[in-house]
This record gives structure tokens, sequence and C-alpha cells, in this order.
């Protein structure tokens, strides 16, 4: 018996099945592309917090910097600790990393902080911030080098544009000069040091997706154990003075130096990390703008200036969450 011929795929029928790939191919996307601005977003929730970190560190009082984020630290990861048991998830299952994560998280935490505080401590503060808010420029450019995402020109202007607003800042309007040169090598070196590691941190950790946020939790215990080490060997010890400063220390550990970097891992891991990294340079305008609402700041013509910047720039380095092309 011969075999009888397929019958033919009526027109309306064949574009009926190409409308419905198309739909699906386009829901896909729109679902791929929803997620990562909400990890964008949870992302932007540790700028937010970093934002509190000079206003917490001030209401803290004189205590060493080490010793600070030994106790900062230690009570993020007592707050982990109780989160996992709460959970009933085992502790050792989320600290059994690879040798490798574990380099890049007490690098990335540990390592910021030393050299961040080593510049501190041996050129002058302004010089050592501004080498230091290099890192968000330094993550839209390792970006494009180390994930092979695409780079445009808002991505870098925008970039640049936030760095000239933190140094208005930095600066108070230029009223406060830049003199390169007169410190130590070391210290600037340091300052860049950190700020190279922080980017480095950031853009790696997109290459280890798979490993759990929990795992920031781990690093920084490990991190609250290195800071104890320094503090004993470069620092005396000086205890909270106040219920007000205890208070300052214990939210230091819940938010900028504890829940921010689980934030900022969730942001960089899956969300837009060119568009994180030019909205990072609000960390400084907002810490400020929390300075003047306490009353240890003061409002200038300079900090308008610098919010301009920062902002502008901050939407230009985002234009890939808020702009989209004609026709998609």
């Amino acid at each position: 018996m011969r075999s009888r011929p397929a019958a033919a795929v009526p027109p309306a029928s064949l574009v009926q099945c190409l409308l419905a790939i198309v739909t699906e191919l386009s829901t896909t996307a729109h679902l791929a592309l929803a997620r990562r601005n909400r990890a964008t977003a949870v992302g932007g929730i540790a700028i937010l917090l970093w934002a509190s970190l000079a206003l917490l560190t001030t209401l803290a009082g004189p205590i060493p910097p080490f010793q600070l984020v030994a106790m900062s630290f230690s009570i993020a990861f007592a707050a982990t600790l109780a989160l996992w048991l709460v959970r009933g998830e085992r502790i050792r299952t989320h600290l059994r990393q690879p040798p490798a994560v574990w380099a890049l998280g007490i690098g990335g935490l540990f390592g910021y902080h030393f050299l961040y505080f080593l510049a501190l401590g041996t050129v002058p503060p302004v010089e050592a911030s501004l080498l230091n808010y290099l890192w968000p420029l330094l993550i839209v450019l390792f970006s494009g080098l180390a994930t092979g995402e695409r780079l445009r020109w808002w991505h870098l202007l925008g970039a640049a544009s936030g760095l000239f607003g933190v140094t208005v800042l930095v600066t108070k309007g230029f009223a406060v000069g830049i003199g390169f040169g007169q410190g130590g090598t070391l210290g600037y070196a340091a300052a860049l040091g950190a700020a190279v590691i922080w980017a480095t941190y950031s853009v790696a950790s997109r290459r280890f997706g798979e490993v759990s946020t929990d795992a920031v939790g781990g690093f920084c215990g490990a991190t609250a154990l290195l800071a104890f080490l320094c503090h004993l060997l470069l620092e005396p010890t000086v205890w909270p003075a106040t219920p007000l400063a205890w208070g300052a220390v214990l939210l230091l550990g819940l938010g900028p130096a504890g829940g921010a970097f689980f934030a900022w891992d969730h942001g960089v891991k899956r969300g837009n990390i060119r568009a994180l990294s030019g909205l990072s340079y609000g960390t400084a305008l907002v810490s400020t703008l929390l300075l003047i609402a306490a009353g240890k700041a003061e409002a200038t013509p300079a900090v308008g200036l610098a919010c301009l910047a920062i902002v502008g720039g901050a939407l230009l380095a985002s234009r890939d969450l808020w702009h989209r092309p004609a026709g998609r």
C-alpha cells in the first residue's frame, strides 16, 4: 500500500503557529527582562544602605575603623546564622564553597576595607576618597571586558558625570584643593587598589552566578575575624559610650555593613551591572543629604551642582532600564 501524503497545512494555521511562537518568545523575553530589572532594584537597595554609612559611623562615635568593621560584620554574620537556623538549613551547606568563591568573597569584602583604611591613614581623605570612587567607573569598563556585555556611550558618559559630581562633593565645590603626590605613594596605591578590588569583586561575582547569595554570610564572618586581628595588632580598643552609639553599631551591622552586601551580590549577579555602577555614585549624594538633614553638614551650591551631575549621570548610565528602542 502506498502511504498517503501528509496533508498540507493551511496557510491560516501556519500563520497561527508562527504567531504563537513569536508570542511565546516575546513573553519569555519580557519575563527575563522583568527579573533582571527586579534584581537591579535589589542591588539599588545596597546603594541606599551604604548612603547611611557616614551618618551611622558618626553616631557610633570615635571607634577605631578595624574594630568597627569587626563589630558590624560580626553582627551581620550572627544575623545570617540566625536566619539559617530559623529556616531549618544546615550552616555547613552555605559555608561549603569552592576555594575560588571564598578567595573572591574575602578578598572583596576584607581586601577592600583593609586597603581603604590604609589609604585614609596615610594620605589626605579627599585624595583617598576620590581615588576610591573610581570603582563605579571601573565596573563599567570591567563589565565590558570580562562579561562581554556591550558598552555604549551613555554608560561611559553617565559614569564620568557621576565621578565629576562626587569630585564636587568631596572637594566642597573645589574649595578644598587636590594635592596628589603630597602624601605617601603607598597610600595612593592603596586607595586605587581598593577601587580595583571592589570593581573586580563586583564583576567577577557574575561568573559565580550559581553560588547562593547566602554565601555572603560566610564572607562576613571571615571578614569580621580578619578585621578583629588587624584591630588587635594596629589599634586601641574603644567601646561605644552611649546606647545611641550601640544602636548605631547594630544598624551598621544590619544595614550598610551587612544587609547591603547581600543586596549587592544579588544585583550584580542577576541585574544590570552597568546601570548599578552609574547609580552607585548616588551613595555619596544621599549620604551628604542625610548628613545635612541630621544637621552635621551644610547645604551649599556645590551640593546642588553635584546633585545635578550625579542624578544626570545615573539616568544616563541606567538608560537600559527606562529607554526602549522604537519597535520593541
